[in-house]
């Protein structure tokens, strides 16, 4: 039998790391998720009358495609179709959040549903599969992936520890740097986490951190903080993950423009970096201080082995300079689409058929790695978002809400943005998926702003910036259910850490919500008014 090394980093390859036991809660839910979503579906669309739903006037409605099916279907039958755009929102949900069945498979059904009953027409519902996100994904997937074929990304993650991963301390820092650049070229947040990981993993065992029953803070620090950054790294672009995309588009659509990258990057680059440093400190001087022996690499020569592997990868191949030139004019073309216009998914689209093509470009299609059934429910997600805009049930909803309540259109900016962002933060406690919280909080924030007049960009673009905070639980994302599997860490040290670092944040979006968003013109009294 073959010895186990600890500095290979091919004993790291997800395939090999061991899969986390289910608990006895989750197979519960999964088992009771198909009769709850089918008993809500039943309770909500046929039996259970809400009376907001038969107080609606067209002068209520916010949205264009709501006010044209109103005057398309008459009263009755509009007042149908939000009973069950309701109904099969509920069940989605419930199907969505208890994995009883797989996530692409709920959006399938959920699509067929919306068609069947009504609520969006056959081209409405299947042409989701087309949107300009769901495009945008797709070109970033082969984007990614060259970077992968290629070696590049790989070989800058190593050139940059060897280079200033002197020590301990150092190393952690460089990590910061590896997940924000990384960042704005991937928009797959597992993607990173499968590059960085079997690096992090060799880092570990070189200070003497092995999984399994003697974790040290070391482990707990390398992998929790590389969890924190990938996440908080996306947060920084509008590209960094496609729930970024979706709620930039559900906002561009209500108030009729575009949410830019560049615009996007101005308000959270600078404060994800922020956040970063501070998980920095959380980490290593409160929850993972380092014994004076974690600060020396425990396994003679282990330094080395990162060296030789990056030596084994020879000199700089020309398709990793053409990968790496593609990726910086992208980039370029990103920050810059405010001046010329032209969309992120037009300069993904061109950047991925230069890198396709024959001859001239660096990967094949089928070296191209497309997660189709991620592509699926992203379209489900995106249908559930048509949905909601035909019916205009989160406005409505939200209207019934604060008018159940009694609170009056005079309540306070302030007060709507700590509830709407807190909502949003700590939501990520509960829920599976970052598309699911944004086709869900997204809708809402805008209904909420319109409902008490305020631009919607002031609510609805701070509660987008809450997307990427999914690093408490191993269900809250892919990334943090990957990392769980490595065994460096309880589910007492991810809830600890995790949950500080997601109060700071809100914290941080509050401070930058009276500070740099006014400054931006995104909350009120702004200076300038960029968006």
């Amino acid at each position: 039998m073959t010895k186990f090394d600890p500095l290979d980093m091919h004993n790291y390859r997800i395939e090999k790391l061991p899969k986390r036991e289910i608990s006895n809660i989750e197979k519960w839910l999964a088992a009771a998720g198909i009769i709850l979503a089918i008993l809500a579906f039943v309770l909500l669309a046929f039996v259970i009358k809400l009376p907001f739903l038969y107080s609606i006037e067209p002068s209520q409605l916010v949205t264009d495609a709501a006010k044209h099916a109103y005057e398309k279907m008459g009263t009755a039958l509009f007042i149908r179709s939000n009973e069950f755009m309701l109904a099969i929102f509920v069940a989605s949900i419930i199907l969505w959040m208890t994995q009883a069945i797989p996530n692409y498979l709920t959006s399938l059904m959920l699509i067929i549903g919306l068609v069947l009953t009504g609520v969006l027409s056959e081209k409405t519902a299947y042409a989701q599969l087309g949107h300009p996100v769901m495009w945008l994904n797709i070109m970033s997937f082969v984007l990614a992936s060259m970077l992968v074929t290629t070696g590049l990304a790989k070989r800058f993650a190593l050139w940059l520890i060897i280079k200033f991963g002197k020590n301990a301390s150092t190393i952690f820092l460089t990590f910061i740097v590896i997940n924000l650049i990384l960042s704005a070229f991937i928009s797959a947040t597992t993607a990173k986490a499968a590059i960085l990981l079997p690096i992090f993993m060799v880092i570990a065992a070189i200070y003497g951190a092995t999984s399994g029953e003697e974790k040290t803070n070391f482990g707990r620090s390398i992998v929790l903080q590389n969890l924190l950054n990938i996440n908080l790294g996306a947060g920084a672009f509008v590209t960094g993950s496609g729930a970024n995309l979706i709620a930039a588009a559900l906002i561009g659509g209500a108030i009729g423009g575009k949410i830019f990258f560049a615009d996007w990057m101005m308000a959270m680059f600078p404060m994800m970096l922020c956040l970063m440093f501070v998980g920095y400190l959380v980490a290593m001087k409160i929850f993972f201080p380092l014994k004076p022996e974690e600060r020396i690499p425990q396994i003679e020569g282990g330094m080395e082995r990162l060296k030789q592997e990056f030596h084994n990868m020879g000199t700089i191949t020309g398709l990793e300079i053409r990968s790496a030139i593609i990726f910086i004019v992208i980039l370029g073309f990103w920050a810059t689409d405010n001046i010329h216009g032209v969309s992120a998914t037009a300069i993904a689209f061109v950047g991925a058929i230069v890198a396709l093509l024959p001859g001239v470009g660096i990967i094949k299609w089928n070296e191209v790695d497309i997660p189709w059934h991620l592509m699926l429910f992203s379209a489900g997600a995106y249908t559930l978002g048509a949905g909601l805009d035909a019916t205009d049930l989160p406005s409505i909803s939200v209207n019934a809400f604060f008018d159940h309540l009694g609170i009056g259109d005079d309540t306070h900016f302030w007060v709507l943005y700590l509830l709407l962002t807190g909502v949003m933060v700590f939501s990520a406690l509960l829920f599976q998926s970052k598309t699911m919280r944004t086709m869900i909080f997204i809708p809402i924030a805008i209904g909420v702003a319109n409902r008490f007049g305020f631009e919607v960009v002031s609510l609805a673009l701070p509660v987008a910036f809450m997307i990427e905070h999914v690093y408490v639980l191993p269900f809250n994302s892919k990334p943090a259910a990957l990392l769980y599997e490595t065994g460096h860490y309880s589910l007492a040290d991810t809830f600890k850490y995790g949950l500080t670092m997601m109060i700071i944040s809100w914290l941080l979006i509050i401070i930058a919500g009276e500070t740099w968003f006014r400054y931006l013109g995104i909350t009120p009294h702004g200076v300038f008014g960029i968006f």
